[in-house]
């Protein structure tokens, strides 16, 4: 993923169950990279805020792969969650 999309607009994405949405945020410390994700079938903006989990990492190429390994922590830590992501589509 370029920075310089990160810079101009947000990152979303989903996988097994698991939607993602990535992007830049102003902090006291300068731009950080925020990563949310919450279970589908939802975007970001209809789900429901206590569904969503977020970090804030350095807005660099470090901290996108800092980002990732923490959406995949998040993923296997919490499989079964997104396993049962799909029955949402119901509600």
């Amino acid at each position: 993923m370029s920075m310089e999309y990160l810079k101009k607009t947000e990152f979303t994405g989903g996988y097994h169950g698991m939607r993602y949405r990535l992007e830049g945020v102003s902090a006291e410390e300068g731009k950080k990279l925020k990563v949310t994700i919450w279970p589908e079938p939802f975007n970001y903006f209809t789900t429901q805020e206590e569904q969503k989990e977020s970090a804030v990492f350095s807005f660099d190429e470090d901290g996108v792969v800092d980002a990732v390994a923490w959406m995949n922590d998040r993923y296997f830590e919490d499989k079964k969650r997104w396993d049962e992501a799909p029955k949402n589509w119901d509600h």
